[in-house]
């Protein structure tokens, strides 16, 4: 029986594992990015029906691990408040360092308001350098004011 949407991650990574499935091969099968493919796969979005049934046939899920995939999941769940993971650490960083300097800058472009994560997209690309390659994530979250009332 499973009893989270985390049994279904740890599903969905274990046969990734097993038979190899790469992120982008998830995606293509869906039809969608391989950034919110694999977001949804973790466990931070809800795929529709026939979304779930294809990722279901890919990761040989059950008919009720398919059903957790299309519930909505308790989203931004890591398991400490401050990452341990050092990849996912450096982006907690990063927003430390300079959350302020977005935040700024952001107000001075558009005003008083957030960039969302629900109207959002993500891109992330490897950039070849001869000193190193890079991580390039560009992130594209639609502007919402603060409203007066």
């Amino acid at each position: 029986m499973i009893t989270s949407r985390e049994d279904v991650t740890q599903l969905i990574m274990a046969t990734k594992v097993r038979k190899g499935i790469k992120w982008s091969e998830v995606a293509t099968a869906i039809g969608l990015s391989k950034e919110w493919t694999t977001a949804a796969c973790l466990g931070q979005m809800t795929f529709d029906k026939a979304q779930a049934e294809t990722v279901g046939d890919m990761f040989e899920l059950t008919d009720e691990a398919v059903a957790w995939l299309q519930i909505a999941p308790y989203k931004g769940s890591l398991p400490t408040a401050v990452p341990t993971d050092p990849l996912i650490y450096r982006w907690y960083e990063v927003v430390n360092v300079y959350g302020s300097t977005i935040k700024e800058l952001i107000h001075e472009e558009f005003g008083d308001g957030i960039m969302s994560a629900i109207d959002f997209s993500m891109d992330i690309k490897r950039e070849e350098n001869p000193n190193g390659d890079r991580v390039n994530v560009v992130l594209s979250g639609k502007f919402l004011p603060y409203k007066t009332y």
